[in-house]
């Protein structure tokens, strides 16, 4: 009894001694030590560590738990997804999960070949130069519809910028020879840098000029 007590207080000590494993993205990339840097966004950025960024749709069903899943399977799901209309979803336009993964994961690596820095930090920042602050909706006044500036919500604020950042990548891709990653990984880091080029940034200054016109 007394050596099977000290064996457990042995391999008690040698559990309580092992380091915390660390879990990177598709085992590469480090999302722990990522700092978001606008305030707004804060609590809808999920870093959540995962080797692979799959939740099997287990928010679904319940309201604004979207925040919590991992960012990049958020862009995973926008770049599945390209608009309401039916041609927009089907044929070429649709795709499987595990190969938008793979998609996002050789991007990834573009960017990190590119600039030599992680490449889930440059999509932070791409979506904290891409996510509009204003947007317009339409209200009914004597029978007339007037377009009125209003404040996004911070979940759609970052819904926004993941569609902007698919919508570019759809209109570079569209009927040209550059491959997907190529130009996921071209939006993201043009987006990162606030560049004009980038359709995301556009799309963002376009919106919050038009909200600006509506005050």
């Amino acid at each position: 009894m007394e050596r099977a007590s000290t064996r457990k207080e042995g391999e008690a000590e040698k559990m309580s001694g092992k380091e915390q494993v660390h879990i990177q993205l598709f085992h590469k990339w480090d999302t722990t030590e990522i700092a978001i840097n606008d305030p707004g966004l804060k609590n809808v950025i999920s870093l959540k560590p995962a080797v692979i960024p799959v939740t099997f749709g287990r928010h679904e069903h319940k309201r604004l738990k979207k925040a919590e899943v991992n960012i990049v399977e958020r862009l995973a799901n926008k770049m599945m997804h390209f608009g309401k209309k039916y041609a927009k979803n089907t044929g070429r336009m649709g795709g499987k999960k595990a190969r938008m993964l793979n998609i996002v994961k050789t991007a990834f690596e573009i960017i990190h070949l590119e600039t030599g820095k992680n490449p889930v930090e440059l999509l932070v920042r791409a979506i904290e130069n891409s996510s509009p602050n204003e947007d317009t909706t339409r209200i009914v006044y004597g029978g007339v519809v007037y377009h009125v500036s209003v404040d996004v919500a911070p979940l759609r604020r970052v819904d926004l910028a993941l569609r902007f950042i698919a919508e570019g990548v759809r209109e570079s891709t569209y009927s040209s020879p550059q491959a997907i990653e190529e130009a996921l990984a071209k939006e993201i880091i043009l987006a990162s840098n606030n560049d004009m080029a980038s359709h995301a940034v556009k799309k963002k200054n376009e919106q919050e000029r038009i909200a600006m016109a509506s005050r």
